[in-house]
């Protein structure tokens, strides 16, 4: 008929252990907070990353902006009206020739001296104080904008 059954009492072992009951909620708890601690410091970082990015970019508009206008003003000062033209944008150089814009600069008051002001990276626009020949002084807004081909920024109108 079948297999005896098993003797009643002390003397039947389970096949494995159960498993522990102690200390479940403490381990739970712990794997949760890592695995927390984990997700924050992967999407922390990646924002953090972020806004590196972003101010690095910033401080790079700047620079190039303040260096474009730097050269075309000191080329106006210095006469040197190829370097100042060579910072013109793709559209300004369109509308003037080299010939027509040394042509123009050449007739217009000297500059004499410059001060470059902040460049605005929203706006892509520099104040310029100028004094030009006689002691006149204006301050002059610099409109730039990225080359397309390159990306560097350079000078596209003055005003």
């Amino acid at each position: 008929m079948g297999a005896p059954a098993p003797p009643p009492g002390p003397g039947v072992v389970p096949p494995f252990a159960a498993p522990p009951t102690e200390g479940r909620q403490a381990r739970l708890w712990l794997g949760l907070g890592v695995g927390a601690l984990a997700l924050l410091l992967c999407c922390g970082g990646g924002g953090a990353a972020l806004v590196g990015f972003a101010v690095s970019n910033v401080q790079a508009v700047r620079e190039q902006g303040r260096t474009a206008t730097e050269h075309y003003y000191q080329g106006l000062r210095d006469r040197n009206y190829d370097e100042s033209y060579d910072q013109l944008c793709e559209d300004a150089q369109r509308r003037e020739s080299r010939a027509q814009f040394e042509r123009r600069v050449s007739e217009q008051p000297q500059v004499t001296a410059y001060r470059v002001g902040e460049v605005d990276p929203n706006s892509l626009t520099v104040p310029v104080d100028v004094t030009f020949t006689g002691g006149d002084r204006r301050t002059q807004q610099v409109t730039l904008a990225p080359d397309s081909g390159t990306g560097s920024i350079e000078v596209c109108g003055i005003s």
